[in-house]
């Protein structure tokens, strides 16, 4: 018995393979789980087993029903079990269990626990409800099959880049369109000052993809380390192919980034691949980010030199390390020193981080430190002051306006004088 039009069926079972990427073998298998279902609530009794199988080429289906095989000492155990329960009545239903001996009977061979199975009636009236029914349950699993094959495809593929276009804003989370699938790029994984438009290509970062009750979450972030990383790949071949390697790297997204690098080939200049001839590979990246500028570094096993390299543009005269406070204290010029710090502390606090270091700065005169720390602390104080500020423009612009509405309809009220 056929109830779908075999043409169609075949067609659609092939569209969904080749655009989607769900086998033909997944949706027929979907198709006998929704046709036994509706068997089951047509025709079925309560606790039965249903097995149903289903040819896509001839439209032919069969339906069985399935028994467990046990024996009397699974029948006691579950009995006891029972007691004490609201419901006392045995729990071996023999719509669900058939004794061994029966089965035996029937199959020489039985173990227990193994399925036996009957044949059923294939009903000619097994119709439109039932068809109905089954469709819906195809739809779920074709879903599920889909969902799977996303988390296949793009869970392979966590920690590169992949491009896609603006989709929807939706409370500052960004909505991608990746083709297959749809991503969110949250507001926190954005790079700040950053304004996108619908319909905009985007690259960035595919993070991690997340299956949760509401389906797969594929998270991206253009304000990772590793976005960086990945950015430099695609432009620096020596990169790509393993000679040049990032000993370590720390952003401040939209701002500045500082990449610490090693050549494993001392016929390479690990910056200067980076960097680039005319500095064009790093101005690809920076523009990219926006913007962001990038300081390229070279990675040392000496703390001495690599505190050195990390606090670059800036030059250093000298370097004392304290190994158990774990802090370097560098001596600068007085005209290096502002440069060594950075504006609102930003250099030597992304030093810091990419070094380990608590690095503090001395200038020639010796007697003002300046530390990463402190720097830290200084740029907090220079926000709030600067939020304040704005604040209080904003308050006397607003005084100014009222002001000004408050006087505009007695002037209007005058009365021209007499000529």
């Amino acid at each position: 018995m056929s109830l779908f039009d075999l043409k169609s069926l075949n067609s659609a079972l092939e569209e969904l393979q080749q655009e989607r990427g769900i086998s033909r073998e997944s949706v027929v298998d979907a198709l006998a789980t929704a046709l036994a279902a509706a068997y089951r609530r047509e025709y079925g009794k309560r606790g039965q087993i249903i097995r149903a199988s289903f040819n896509a080429e001839t439209g032919d289906m069969e339906f069985r029903q399935a028994k467990i095989v046990v024996d009397d000492t699974l029948v006691r155990k579950e009995d006891e079990e029972a007691k004490g329960a609201d419901d006392q009545r045995s729990r071996f239903n023999p719509e669900q269990h058939i004794m061994i001996e029966d089965a035996r009977r029937i199959k020489k061979d039985s173990q227990l626990d193994e399925e036996i199975s009957f044949p059923l009636e294939t009903r000619e009236e097994f119709g439109r409800i039932a068809a109905q029914a089954a469709k819906q349950v195809i739809m779920q699993k074709v879903r599920e099959a889909e969902r799977a094959s996303i988390i296949s495809e793009y869970g392979e593929r966590e920690g590169e880049i992949v491009t896609g276009h603006v989709q929807r804003f939706e409370r500052g989370n960004l909505f991608v369109d990746l083709g297959r699938a749809t991503a969110i790029l949250p507001y926190d994984e954005q790079i700040p000052g950053e304004r996108y438009r619908q319909g905009e290509r985007v690259r960035a970062l595919l993070l991690r993809v997340d299956e949760g009750v509401r389906g797969t979450f594929i998270r991206l972030s253009r304000s990772h380390p590793r976005f960086l990383t990945k950015l430099f790949e695609t432009e620096v071949p020596e990169m790509a192919s393993g000679v040049v390697e990032v000993k370590g790297i720390v952003r401040e997204p939209g701002s500045r980034a500082k990449i610490a690098v090693k050549s494993i080939d001392e016929h390479v200049d690990p910056v200067g691949a980076l960097v680039g001839q005319r500095g064009v590979r790093v101005a690809v990246v920076t523009s990219e980010l926006g913007g962001e500028k990038i300081d390229v570094v070279e990675w040392s096993e000496k703390p001495e030199e690599f505190v050195k390299e990390a606090l670059k543009p800036a030059q250093v005269i000298g370097i004392e390390l304290f190994a158990d406070e774990n802090r370097a204290v560098v001596q600068v010029a007085e005209d290096q020193q502002s440069l060594a710090i950075g504006r609102g502390g930003q250099n030597v606090r992304l030093a810091a981080r990419l070094t380990g270091w608590k690095i503090d700065i001395r200038s020639m005169g010796g007697d003002q430190v300046a530390g990463s720390e402190e720097a830290a602390a200084k740029v907090e104080k220079t926000e709030e002051k600067k939020e304040e500020k704005l604040a209080d423009i904003a308050e006397a612009k607003g005084e100014m306006e009222d002001e000004m509405d408050a006087a505009a309809p007695a002037e209007e009220t005058k009365e021209k004088p007499a000529e």
